[in-house]
């Protein structure tokens, strides 16, 4: 029997990097995402994180529902991801105003996936799930490239201390950050852990100087 694909094993550089800034090559991925705007802790986010969890535990149950799509294996359903930007209005506030954030929330596909395949899950799940959100899911390939990320361990809020020192870790090696947009992967479930102990993996893109 072919071993189970777990992302924090198999894809330990990608999803576990050590709570200090690192250099990471990311390779192009399968998603399927959805665009948004304004406060993540709104109804509309949560039917978004919804629909996304919809769709990635409908591919991988779908041999269980008589389909077994090609090159088909077992596996972890990998977490939630986000990138995140501001509205222009509000990039030159010093106070982050969470109603002008501008994000594409995601989770990763394996690479059987196929854009047929996407498809007829989506279509499956608007029949058995019905949410609004899924009217607005996408499914794509993203290469991201060279990166700088690190684990951050806490709350959210406290994220800006975090990139300050991929910032200087930059700077110190000779590195340059090329976009001002960054991810997060979303390693633990905040509705079930203490701020303090949440794990989330910051990223942004660079280049070397």
């Amino acid at each position: 029997m072919e071993k189970k694909v777990d992302y924090k094993k198999d894809y330990k550089e990608l999803y576990l990097p050590p709570q200090k800034p690192m250099v990471v090559q990311v390779p192009e991925m399968k998603f399927f995402m959805i665009d948004g705007k304004g406060d993540p802790n709104g109804e509309a986010f949560g039917e978004e994180i919804q629909a996304l969890y919809s769709l990635s535990y409908g591919i991988k149950m779908a041999p269980k529902g008589g389909m077994t799509p090609e090159g088909y294996f077992e596996y972890t359903v990998f977490p939630l991801e986000g990138v995140w930007d501001l509205e222009d209005d509000a990039k030159d506030f010093t106070i982050l105003d969470k109603n002008k954030l501008v994000y594409t929330i995601m989770i990763r596909q394996p690479e059987f996936v196929t854009d047929q395949l996407a498809a007829e899950i989506l279509e499956k799940t608007r029949r058995k799930k019905p949410n609004p959100a899924l009217d607005r899911v996408r499914f794509g390939c993203i290469e991201e490239g060279l990166c700088i990320q690190m684990m951050h361990m806490g709350s959210y809020d406290d994220e800006p201390a975090s990139f300050a020192r991929m910032e200087s870790f930059c700077l110190e090696n000779g590195f340059k950050r090329i976009e001002h947009t960054h991810r997060e992967i979303y390693l633990s479930d905040p509705r079930k852990t203490e701020a303090h102990k949440l794990k989330t993996v910051l990223r942004f893109k660079a280049e070397k100087i």
